[in-house]
């Protein structure tokens, strides 16, 4: 089996320093810190980015995505896995997964410990990574329809941590620190690792909804309400130039009145609203009345995420603006 690492930086490469820790090694030293991976693969390296995930630009993520898809065109290449910091890991899977499709599995990993830390988890994530990635390709082909008469078993994004591997369309990360930071709140994993192999729940697809376009041109902004919060930063937001608005709304779709006022006045002047919830698990819905109830606000416009996460719904909107032309194409890519 023949497998692309792609290095992009984050604590899986950090080391601490006099100004903070930030990343220094290189991807070929990460790899070649895990002899074991050799047992699984021939891992070739490249080196995309140098980054914390925090500073992920857009420029970085189309270049990631970009590799992505050639190294999908290369039938020598088996899989993809991209070292990542954990802060917006989520996000490029979940974009790799929209934007590029692979039909090569792709497994995104990376470390909650420096490699010079004690108990660093990064090694153990990498060969999750790669475990999956063999345990995967001898799973291809079984046979798995999704309704249209192709098999598309081990195709998409996926999150390798902590000895799971979650669908990027699912995972999220839930804590700021513990290893075990990564889940899939409402589904599970994927697949397990363990001693005795991969134990794979679930089919080996995408679980994502793919868009015709990896660009990430459009502004979008990200605005939360909660107590006592105003429209002000929707007023700003909309100063500033957004093409579009998520709002992380509270409980199954609520903002206060401030926030819905400002939400009706962007929708009338064409900037399309997706509103998403801070609760982790859930579904959003046009239950409530009042100025910022989901109800009004499905009465102003605004397209509600379901289940989907405002981190995620802001990569999604971004990516159906640049898309699609009307406003009806883009409430249909929150369908799913």
């Amino acid at each position: 089996m023949y497998v692309t690492v792609l290095s992009t930086g984050g604590t899986i490469a950090s080391t601490g320093g006099d100004d903070g820790a930030t990343p220094t090694r290189r991807g070929r030293e990460l790899v070649d810190a895990v002899p074991a991976l050799a047992e699984y693969a021939d891992v070739d390296v490249e080196q995309v980015a140098q980054v914390p995930s925090y500073e992920m630009d857009a420029e970085t993520l189309e270049s990631i995505g970009d590799r992505v898809r050639e190294l999908d065109g290369d039938e020598d290449v088996d899989a993809v896995v991209v070292t990542h910091g954990t802060d917006t890991l989520e996000e490029t899977a979940y974009y790799l997964d929209v934007a590029v499709g692979p039909a090569t599995p792709v497994f995104a990993t990376g470390a909650q410990r420096r490699p010079d830390e004690y108990s660093a988890d990064g090694p153990s994530n990498l060969l999750t990574a790669v475990r999956a990635a063999d345990a995967f390709r001898d799973r291809e082909g079984d046979g798995v329809d999704d309704g249209d008469g192709s098999d598309d078993r081990g195709c998409g994004v996926f999150v390798a941590f902590n000895e799971e591997i979650h669908a990027a369309r699912r995972v999220t990360k839930t804590h700021t620190s513990k290893l075990e930071t990564f889940r899939s709140v409402a589904t599970g994993p994927v697949a397990t690792v363990g001693r005795d192999g991969v134990a794979i729940h679930r089919p080996l697809r995408s679980e994502s909804t793919r868009l015709p376009t990896d660009s990430l041109a459009a502004d979008v902004y990200t605005i939360k309400s909660g107590s006592c919060a105003t429209g002000d930063l929707v007023d700003a937001a909309i100063a500033a130039g957004a093409d579009g608005l998520v709002l992380e709304a509270t409980g199954i779709g609520n903002a206060t009145k401030g926030i819905g006022t400002a939400v009706r006045d962007a929708i009338r002047e064409g900037i399309p609203v997706v509103v998403a919830s801070r609760c982790l698990e859930g579904r959003t819905a046009p239950v409530y009345g009042g100025v910022g109830g989901g109800d009004r606000l499905r009465e102003y416009g605004a397209i509600f995420a379901g289940d989907l996460p405002a981190q995620k719904a802001r990569i999604k909107l971004t990516l159906a603006l640049t898309a699609f032309d009307d406003e009806d194409a883009v409430r249909r890519a929150f369908a799913d």
